[in-house]
């Protein structure tokens, strides 16, 4: 049998955590990938097309509240659907 789902487009800004305004619970329903200058990473929390940048976790470090302290790098990302 085969799937006839079809996944949402991509949005343009995209965040994992489910505070954020930028959360859209159904495209994690499918796996997504981000490439960021070529490579693709595993590790981005939020990311922005447009603008060019992702959120990755800045190493161990973590903020008052206990979650993961987030550093922006910019560059060219790419979204996509594995």
């Amino acid at each position: 049998m085969s799937d006839t789902t079809q996944a949402p487009a991509l949005p343009d800004h995209l965040s994992i955590d489910p505070r954020s305004p930028h959360h859209v619970a159904a495209v994690f329903e499918h796996d997504i990938g981000i490439r960021f200058n070529g490579v693709e990473r595993f590790d981005v929390e939020e990311y922005c097309i447009s603008e060019g940048w992702v959120r990755v976790p800045a190493g161990k470090t973590l903020d008052r509240k206990g979650r993961p302290l987030l550093i922006k790098i910019k560059g060219k990302v790419e979204a996509f659907y594995k």
